[in-house]
């Protein structure tokens, strides 16, 4: 007798696609695309790249990876692709220093990373300097409390330069979408 493979749920965080027309990703081909890697119960969220889907694979950095290529192919572009399962997204929205319950999605905002960004890394940024913004160091993220808006908010842009974030693939997503994916991927 064979034991029957547990299947888990994920969530694919693509960086950086339809934002001003570039890295055009239609979300029925994204769909497709997973289904065609053996997913199922494929869904995506939005039109900035959040896919939702379930496999028997255990290793969403193997996970990623096949989609980036898979995504490279048919697409022409590379995107970086970060794969997280439910447990771990749960886990983020309840480790959330801020008090989201009270804050607007637009004001908390969490930046998934590829590692664990180390507290070294944003040593040059002065916290003080961008009160009332905040950030706090999570497991593999970043919690960003944008009073404004992260549009407006010099606290993100400093978080985001090249020599901060430098070697880690990251993508953010306002809070409304983090409780989304976690309703999403809930097993």
């Amino acid at each position: 007798m064979t034991k029957k493979a547990t299947t888990k749920k994920y969530a694919a965080l693509l960086r950086g696609i339809n934002v001003g027309g570039n890295k055009k990703v239609p979300m029925a081909e994204l769909r497709a695309l997973l289904e065609g890697l053996g997913h199922g119960d494929v869904a995506t969220y939005l039109q900035s790249g959040n896919a939702v889907f379930s496999s028997a694979r255990q290793d969403p950095a193997a996970l990623a990876r096949e989609l980036e290529a898979a995504i490279e192919a048919h697409f022409g572009f590379r995107v970086a692709c970060l794969v997280l399962d439910g447990a771990y997204l749960r886990a983020v929205a309840e480790a959330c220093p801020f008090p989201a319950a009270e804050l607007e999605g637009k004001q908390l905002h969490v930046t998934f990373c590829s590692e664990q960004p180390g507290p070294e890394r944003f040593a040059a940024i002065d916290g003080a300097a961008h009160l009332p913004e905040e950030y706090r160091i999570g497991d593999r993220v970043l919690y960003l409390y944008v009073p404004e808006g992260l549009g407006r908010s010099k606290l993100a842009e400093a978080l985001a330069k090249p020599a901060v974030v430098k070697g880690l693939d990251v993508t953010t997503r306002n809070w409304n979408t983090v409780a989304k994916l976690v309703e999403l991927t809930a097993a």
